[in-house]
């Protein structure tokens, strides 16, 4: 029997952060991981996927007519889909290697093998049985699956599946227009993917502001992506696809985009953080989970950031309105990016602030925009600490910078 002050089941960013936290504070850790250390996110989510949107990105703006204007002139640009595929992997090995260093580095006994709960404070593998004064659950969770659409893994695929493809498909039908479902529609679009999307919902990403919907939309138009609103898939006979609405589309395969589900569903009486809790199914939120739970710093759930990568990125946060009626609930400032320099000497001018307010307070925000990843976190302090729309006038920001657009939007 091995003793230890805590005990984490789950490798992911959940556990891994936990497992760091907790050292900081003189505990003994044992992490346990049956897979790859990283979870979901470092292998099969959040950053292969950025790899591929960054490539992807590239791919579009150097194909795009406005580097010849930059002075910019390529013959015969083309993509090795088999080298991009290898950039990913060296992304996903680099970063994996040093989070084990980090993590061993640190003191943080790590064991990959299954582990079970077998009692209040005992945890035990195929090798060996362990004494944990507490145990943490973040087994994490996995791509949900659906009635008329289970995984066969080459026909209809999951996101873990669309990460391993040796070739591209010519074609392909996207379910669902969640982060997942937008991402790789730019992706594949942008390798020469024929892509549709059909979504359940009357508008695409419909967790998002109403107007992020409406320019998604536009923006997939453009790309000639095709989308398939207030529609499903009703079945499939061989390689056709009969949409609720009658419509038959014969994609190459079917990427499944409606989210996720916990792995483990029965637990014993510990802590479960992450994925695993079936709260909000992101990254930062399990980090903030592992945060609260060992230094007891609370944060504010209805306050979680929500990022859809690519180009433009898309975020939002707090209060979003579902309808153009839903605006008039409250006080609402807007731009469009255009009116920034910055975005005329990036060639990425497509996008816009939108600021929700009430009292003199912000509420929510939905940006449009190159970096608004970083651009929603100004926002998340300002509602975190409660800082009024007058304070936020007083603060000087930097130009020509996309962050001026906070300040220019609230005058």
């Amino acid at each position: 029997m091995k003793n230890f002050d805590i005990g984490i089941i789950g490798g992911g960013p959940a556990g891994y952060t936990s497992a760091l936290y907790y050292t900081k504070q003189g505990k003994s850790v044992v992490l346990f991981e049956k897979d790859e250390l990283g979870g979901t996110c470092l292998n099969r989510g959040c950053i292969p996927t950025k790899a591929f949107l960054h490539i992807a990105d590239l791919y579009s703006e150097l194909k795009g007519t406005g580097v010849n204007a930059m002075g910019i002139n390529f013959e015969n640009l083309s993509l090795d889909f088999e080298k991009t595929k290898e950039y990913k992997n060296n992304v996903v090995l680099k970063l994996r290697k040093a989070l084990e260093l980090t993590l061993s580095g640190k003191g943080i006994n790590i064991i990959k093998e299954e582990a079970k709960i077998v009692g209040q404070n005992f945890i035990k593998t195929a090798s060996a049985e362990y004494n944990c004064e507490k145990i943490i659950l973040a087994t994490g969770s996995k791509p949900k699956e659906i009635n008329g659409l289970e995984y066969d893994h080459k026909f209809i695929l999951s996101s873990d599946d669309i990460l391993e493809l040796d070739k591209l498909p010519k074609s392909i039908l996207i379910v669902g227009s969640g982060a997942i479902g937008i991402e790789w529609a730019r992706i594949l679009s942008s390798f020469g993917v024929e892509v549709s999307i059909v979504e359940l919902a009357q508008r695409l990403c419909p967790l998002a502001d109403w107007e992020v919907s409406k320019r998604i939309e536009r923006q997939f138009k453009m790309k000639k992506i095709k989308t398939y609103l207030s529609n499903s898939v009703n079945k499939i006979e061989g390689t056709k696809v009969i949409l609720s609405n009658g419509e038959i589309t014969e994609p190459e395969c079917i990427l499944v985009a409606v989210g996720r589900e916990i792995n483990t569903k029965n637990t014993q009486n510990c802590e479960v953080i992450g994925d695993a809790s079936a709260e909000i199914m992101l990254a930062h939120y399990a980090v903030s989970q592992a945060k609260e739970l060992v230094f007891d710093i609370p944060f504010n759930k209805s306050h979680i950031p929500s990022v859809i990568y690519g180009e433009p990125e898309i975020a939002w946060i707090g209060e979003v309105a579902k309808s153009k009626e839903d605006d008039e609930n409250y006080d609402k400032q807007f731009m469009l990016i255009s009116a920034l320099g910055k975005s005329h000497c990036d060639n990425s001018i497509d996008g816009f602030i939108k600021i929700l307010s009430k009292d003199g307070y912000i509420k929510g925000a939905s940006i449009i925009s190159r970096e608004a990843s970083a651009l929603i976190q100004q926002i998340s302090i300002a509602m975190d600490n409660n800082i009024s729309i007058a304070e936020l006038k007083k603060t000087c920001f930097a130009h020509p910078t996309y962050s001026e657009g906070i300040q220019e939007v609230l005058m």
